[in-house]
């Protein structure tokens, strides 16, 4: 099979990783990729959202499979435009992926469908969703979310009534978030611990991947802004097998059957950010792809061949298709440019990968690099590169990928020291 994996980021890395371990494929391109995905495939510069040269690109080399790594293209319809012209492809199309490219879509199918998620308002107009924020007690802790896609970062939490007003103010007049901040959702805050699960889904029947936690905040212990993940472990231990079959009765089966009563085929990966407080699931959000950081702790953890996965999928036979995983942990350490989640700087040349790589059960995948004239590896994105580590429990992980982060280094390099503390507590 000849694979083309649309996008450029730490997730698309992980994808290609374990595309190239199936003996069936013989060749995989990338659009746009990066310096270390170029390692293992081949690059083209076309950008995920030129939906027009992806499907020339398609049918001139005559690719059997392409799978779609970020959400805009997504959102756009590439999944539309490339089953109108009969290409394979892995992933929702564009009514799917509203689920995820509008959040107050998500929230009212939420509601209808009965589905446990924080109590909202949603406003296309600033002056009365700031009233409505004013009409509410002055200490009440909110949320308030770019309707829209915001590379994960539309996102800000509020203390005070006065927060959240500047935030509606910088969401909606001052459109920090471009054209995602049309329309904002006002939710209430929800307490607990958070948990990443994702699922394949080919259209009526699901099969779960290993839970995973991400690490939002750039800074230790939770403190600072959010950011599009800082890194991930997996498995989290905090969705036991009672709370998983909690969240497929109450979250995954209503959704899936709202989907089919409203239409929807839903097709591809549904990643679902939950929060848990007393032993009860919420939904925080909703991805309609593979998530990042989350896809390089599990991928690595997949034992069954991926396009096997991909052919169950389309075929709409997951319910007899037999996945199996590796009885392992893996933690993803991200390491980001200075500024970041802000302006941040590029152009760092980037030292100690090949020490790194060559370290035993570590992986490093890249998300913001390139290389420069002289062929060095260097900074070109806010979140640089995710190292991987696995072990047979998630203390020897996190132990492998931190020894693999401590032979890396350039110029103003961040990153948090404490992925998958909570695991261990």
């Amino acid at each position: 099979m000849k694979v083309l994996v649309v996008g450029s980021g730490g997730r698309e890395h992980a994808l290609v990783e374990k595309l190239i371990q199936s003996p069936r494929v013989k060749k995989i391109f990338c659009a746009p990729g990066n310096a270390g995905i170029a390692q293992h495939a081949e690059c083209v510069p076309i950008n995920a959202d030129d939906i027009a040269r992806l499907l020339l690109f398609v049918e001139e080399k005559g690719i059997d499979l392409t799978v779609v790594g970020p959400e805009v293209p997504l959102s756009l319809g590439i999944v539309d435009a490339f089953k109108q012209k009969k290409f394979a492809i892995f992933g929702p199309d564009k009514k799917s992926a509203q689920l995820e490219a509008s959040k107050a879509f998500a929230k009212r199918l939420m509601k209808k469908y009965a589905i446990a998620t924080a109590r909202y308002e949603s406003f296309t107009d600033s002056a009365a969703a700031g009233a409505y924020v004013r009409s509410l007690p002055a200490q009440t802790r909110l949320v308030v979310k770019a309707d829209g896609l915001a590379g994960g970062k539309g996102v800000i939490i509020c203390d005070t009534t006065g927060e959240a007003l500047d935030a509606i103010a910088a969401i909606m007049q001052k459109k920090s978030f471009g054209a995602a901040g049309k329309e904002v959702v006002i939710e209430e805050f929800l307490e607990g611990q958070e948990a990443s699960l994702q699922l394949f889904v080919d259209g009526k029947n699901y099969s779960l991947m290993p839970a995973a936690q991400d690490h939002k905040r750039i800074f230790d212990h939770d403190a600072g802004p959010n950011t599009g993940g800082m890194g991930a472990y997996a498995p989290a231990p905090l969705l036991t097998d009672s709370l998983t079959d909690k969240v497929k009765k109450t979250i995954i089966e209503p959704l899936i059957a709202g989907f089919v009563a409203e239409g929807i085929h839903y097709t591809g990966v549904l990643y679902i950010g939950l929060m848990i407080h007393k032993g009860i699931p919420s939904v925080l959000e909703f991805n309609c792809r593979f998530g990042d950081p989350e896809t390089q702790v599990v991928l690595p953890l997949l034992k069954t061949d991926l396009i096997e996965i991909f052919e169950a999928v389309h075929a709409g036979r997951l319910k007899t298709a037999d996945i199996q995983w590796h009885h392992k942990s893996a933690v993803c350490v991200v390491l980001a440019a200075k500024g970041y989640p802000g302006e941040y700087a590029k152009n760092a040349v980037i030292d100690g990968l090949d020490t790194a790589v060559a370290m035993k059960n570590v992986a490093v995948f890249h998300a913001g690099t390139a290389k420069n004239v002289l062929g060095e590896t260097i900074t070109a994105g806010g979140r640089v590169l995710g190292v991987t580590g696995t072990g047979s429990t998630t203390g020897q992980a996190i132990t492998a990928a931190y020894q693999a982060v401590s032979c890396i280094s350039f110029d103003g390099m961040q990153f948090r020291t404490d992925i998958g503390k909570k695991a261990l507590s």
